[in-house]
């Protein structure tokens, strides 16, 4: 008796949740940068300082670093994040004595979120840590390697708000 050789696997259905690229060269970019990207992101969140305080913590603090007292649907929308998440991470923050309320100028039923001095200082120290280690990676760099790196900085702004 003979044995015969086993039916060859049907052929993979096609991915339907692959996005469609010009080139597989685009797809293969597309799934290095973000690789690499999230890899980096993951380093630099090593770095911080202070771990009481939850990513989104500092997301919103460092939003009102930037562009000052913000009500909560101006931080909402500045962080991309439904109100009730605000007013959850506002009041963690109230709690830890980070930021401040005063009533807003022009609409008395809102209020202004402004930063504490201590939430000024641990936003600017967190982010001073990061920019030093990030700086001493950049430094073992050679020469062509950083310039590759500051061509890519406003390539990778523009990816990161199209707008």
């Amino acid at each position: 008796m003979t044995r015969s050789s086993p039916a060859p696997l049907p052929a993979a259905p096609a991915r339907r949740d692959r996005p469609v690229f010009e080139s597989d060269l685009d797809g293969v970019l597309a799934d290095d940068l973000q690789v690499s990207v999230m890899r980096l992101a993951r380093r630099l969140r090593s770095v911080r300082g202070d771990h009481r305080l939850t990513l989104t913590q500092l997301s919103l603090l460092s939003a009102l670093q930037r562009h000052g007292p913000l009500t909560p649907g101006e931080i909402a929308e500045h962080e991309q994040v439904r109100p009730p998440s605000v007013t959850r991470t506002l009041a963690a923050l109230d709690e830890l004595h980070l930021i401040t309320r005063a009533p807003h100028p022009d609409d008395r039923r809102q209020h202004l979120i402004e930063l504490t001095p201590a939430a000024a200082d641990l936003i600017s120290a967190d982010r001073r840590r990061r920019q030093v280690w990030l700086a001493e990676q950049v430094d073992r760099l050679g020469p062509a390697d950083r310039a590759a790196l500051a061509a890519a900085v406003s390539v990778l702004d523009r990816l990161a708000d199209p707008t």
